[in-house]
């Protein structure tokens, strides 16, 4: 595995379909420079994870028999690297004529390759969290949206299609609140396909008040934005708290799935639990 640009990834690229177990494929990404642009040096300043769904996983009982599985991945925010995930999804795609003992050793396999991957030749420091769910369990994967005020329902004027962080307001002078506020509207682009990215956001806060209006209209303005999903949802983080100064946040987007893929990055200020990798209508 080496490190290099996004624009040498496989991403909108011809690539062959390798069914042959090959952990090569995972093309490693750094998290450093997207941080370096939002302000962020050195160790993070939040808490978080990645949470992937595979809706695509398929290898071979040791009868040469398909099995099928859905997998649910965590990979930690504090990790040096992001995997592209075209290539995560070539790398899924090589266990399809690969035979393996058992779904326990599929799923250990997947946690040691991605472990490395987003360490990239560092100590791995946290390794990467997977759940693999065989067919039995699939009637038990719920659907559910994200609980909140919706935003959508506001009547504004959208004038902005770049990230615009001073639409972003509060209420300083005024008494702080708790609040969870939702959107559907977000969406961004590929970073290198420019191909879109859609999403739903989940904003929760404790501090001076945010308007809702400028956060929507701030929402809606990554529209012609060119990022990953990870560093959209950390450049609304960063945003929102240096705008706002909110005494706690938490950002947690989930974007619809592309190539047998979704990737869900959540952010916050503060020690809590995961929010649950459950799928939204739109993924």
């Amino acid at each position: 595995m080496s490190t290099q640009q996004p624009d040498l990834s496989p991403l909108g690229k011809a690539t062959p379909f390798v069914d042959r177990y090959d952990p090569t494929l995972l093309y490693p990404l750094p998290r450093e420079p997207k941080r370096r642009e939002i302000g962020i040096a050195g160790s993070v300043p939040f808490l978080g994870a990645d949470l992937w769904t595979a809706f695509e996983l398929s290898w071979l009982n040791p009868r040469g028999k398909p099995v099928v599985a859905l997998a649910h991945i965590t990979v930690p925010c504090e990790s040096t690297h992001i995997v592209e995930s075209k290539s995560f999804k070539l790398y899924l795609n090589s266990f399809s004529g690969t035979r393996f003992d058992s779904a326990d050793a599929v799923r250990d396999r997947i946690r040691q390759d991605i472990s490395q991957a987003i360490w990239h030749g560092e100590a791995v420091q946290s390794s990467v969290g997977i759940r693999l769910l065989l067919p039995d369990l699939f009637a038990c994967e719920p659907v559910q949206e994200l609980d909140g005020l919706n935003l959508d329902r506001l009547d504004v004027e959208c004038t902005h299609d770049r990230p615009a962080p001073e639409l972003l307001t509060a209420a300083f002078d005024e008494k702080p609140v708790d609040e969870v506020l939702v959107s559907h509207l977000l969406k961004s682009n590929c970073l290198v396909t420019g191909q879109p990215d859609w999403g739903s956001v989940q904003i929760r806060y404790s501090g001076p008040q945010i308007d809702q209006a400028g956060l929507l209209q701030y929402i809606v303005s990554f529209r012609r934005h060119h990022e990953f999903h990870e560093q959209c949802v950390e450049r609304i983080y960063m945003d929102i708290m240096s705008r706002c100064k909110p005494a706690r946040l938490m950002v947690y987007a989930r974007y619809t799935r592309r190539g047998g893929l979704d990737i869900n990055p959540w952010r916050s200020s503060h020690p809590q639990l995961p929010p649950p990798n459950v799928r939204t209508a739109r993924q």
